[in-house]
C-alpha cells in the first residue's frame, strides 16, 4: 500500500507538470482503487456512475494535490465526499418517491408528523416527555410548564435537556 501510494503520489506530481501518460495511469490506477472503496459502500447498481463522478472530482481538483503528501489519502477524501452526496442525493430521491407513491395531503402531514412526536415522546419517561411536550410543542415558558405539570421549574428544564439528548440519541441510531 505505501509502495502504491508513493507511486501514485510520483506519478500524479508528473501529471501536473504535464505527463499525459503519467496522468491516464493516475486515473487508470484511482479508478481501481475506486471501485474498490465503493463496493463496500453502495449498491453495484451506482458504482459506476459514482466512480466516474469521483474521477471528474479528481480532474478538476488536480491542482489542488501537494506532491510532498501522500497521494491515497487526497483521493479517499475526494472519494468520501462524493459517497456522502450520492446518499444525499439517494435520500432526496426516496424521499420524494415516497411523497409521491403515498399522495399524503398537506392537511395529512400535520396529522402524520404528530403522530410521529407522539411515537418519539413514547419512549421518553413521562416527565421528560411532558415538559418537552408543554414547552418545545405547546409552546409554554418554563413556569407555566411547571404549574401545570407539577415539576419544578429546575427539574422541567432538567428533563427537557435529558429528553432532548435522549431522542437525538434515538434519532442518531436509527
Amino acid at each position: 500500500m505505501q509502495s502504491q501510494d508513493q507511486t501514485l503520489a510520483r506519478l500524479m506530481a508528473l501529471a501536473q507538470d504535464g505527463d499525459a501518460v503519467a496522468y491516464r495511469t493516475v486515473l487508470e490506477e484511482s479508478r481501481r482503487w475506486l471501485l474498490r472503496y465503493f463496493s463496500r459502500r453502495i449498491a453495484p447498481s451506482g458504482i459506476d456512475d459514482l466512480v466516474q463522478d469521483t474521477l471528474i472530482s479528481i480532474h478538476a481538483k488536480r491542482a489542488s494535490y501537494d506532491p510532498a503528501r501522500p497521494f491515497l489519502p487526497w483521493l479517499g477524501a475526494i472519494a468520501r465526499y462524493r459517497w456522502v452526496d450520492q446518499l444525499r442525493r439517494v435520500y432526496r430521491q426516496d424521499e420524494t418517491e415516497l411523497e409521491d407513491v403515498h399522495g399524503v395531503e398537506p392537511e395529512d402531514e400535520a396529522i402524520m408528523a404528530r403522530i410521529s412526536i407522539d411515537r418519539m415522546l413514547a419512549v421518553l419517561p413521562d416527565g421528560q416527555a411532558a415538559a418537552i411536550r408543554l414547552v418545545k410543542i405547546d409552546g409554554l415558558s418554563i413556569a407555566e410548564a411547571a404549574a401545570a405539570s407539577g415539576q419544578s421549574e429546575a427539574l422541567i428544564k432538567v428533563n427537557i435537556h435529558r429528553g432532548l439528548k435522549k431522542l437525538s440519541a434515538s434519532i442518531e441510531s436509527a
